[in-house]
């Protein structure tokens, strides 16, 4: 299937990236729209809040993990306005709404129950909500919508957050590209992983050495600690076991998190037939 590509137009309002930007996609009707919490006041008198619209609240969890709260809205302002005094969680909000009246409560309703479903799946965020109840929708209208969700998707991503984009989206499934790699040493370590666009991922069960080398950067022995501390890592016999697929910002950081010493990933990094990384990237 041939993709085309697509004309983002970002505008920011007050001149800065601290304030009210809008993404419009040619040829769509729709438009979306972040803004910083404390500056939701400032602007919310502005057409794009008075309409119906899906919205997702941004912040950090307890832990300091990504957080994120999906909802709905058949006026933006007003449900903003009850957010902000009810949940505290969140610094920024991006929201969805269209430039005609092409969106009303039932639309809207879909989109965020199929948002909500969507960023489960990435397990990007930590997600603390009741499921969203669905609107019984025609074949039509849910294929018009479903194509409206997809410019989301796309947009939410450009303003600065992939909490709807799955792992396995970054890495390169042409055919004449698409590979597997393998990271082990003869005490059993055995990691599984791809190039990523946004570095490199490690995927689920993989096995880690648990006994750290003084090479290894102390940055990865962070990252180790707090993977263990999430339930992204738990033990397994002499090892560390990845319980989901997991993106470092690297080949080198995957490599030495895999085997508790400094390592270089596009040297460790091999195919089943013994290729190192760097041949592939070359």
């Amino acid at each position: 299937m041939h993709v085309f590509g697509k004309t983002i137009r970002l505008f920011l309002v007050d001149g800065t990236a601290n304030g009210l930007t809008t993404a419009e996609l040619s040829n769509w009707t729709g438009i979306g729209i972040k803004v910083p919490r404390i500056k939701i006041k400032e602007y919310s008198n502005r057409p794009e809040f008075q309409k119906p619209g899906v919205y997702i609240l941004i912040g950090k969890g307890e832990n300091n993990e990504d957080a994120a709260y999906i909802g709905e809205a058949e006026i933006i302002a007003e449900r903003l306005s009850d957010h902000i005094k009810n949940k505290d969680f969140w610094n920024e909000v991006i929201f969805f709404g269209s430039k005609d009246k092409y969106l009303n409560k039932a639309s809207v309703k879909y989109l965020e129950n199929r948002l909500y479903d969507l960023a489960l799946k990435a397990g990007r965020f930590f997600i603390n909500q009741n499921i969203p109840t669905r609107s019984e929708l025609s074949e039509a209208e849910q294929a018009e919508l479903e194509e409206f969700l997809a410019n989301i998707k796309v947009l939410t991503a450009t303003l600065g957050h992939r909490i709807f984009e799955a792992l396995e989206e970054t890495v390169d499934h042409k055919e004449s590209r698409q590979q597997i790699f393998f990271c082990k040493n003869g005490a059993g370590a055995n990691s599984k992983g791809s190039p990523s666009t946004e570095g490199f991922i490690v995927y689920k069960d993989s096995l880690l050495m648990i006994t750290e080398q003084p090479s290894l950067a102390d940055g990865i022995r962070i990252e180790r600690q707090q993977m263990l501390s999430e339930g992204t890592l738990i033990i397994e016999g002499d090892f560390y076991k990845l319980t989901k697929d997991y993106v470092f910002t690297s080949s080198s950081r995957a490599a030495g998190a895999t085997l508790a010493r400094s390592a270089s990933g596009p040297l460790e990094w091999k195919t089943t037939d013994g290729v190192q990384l760097k041949h592939y990237e070359l």
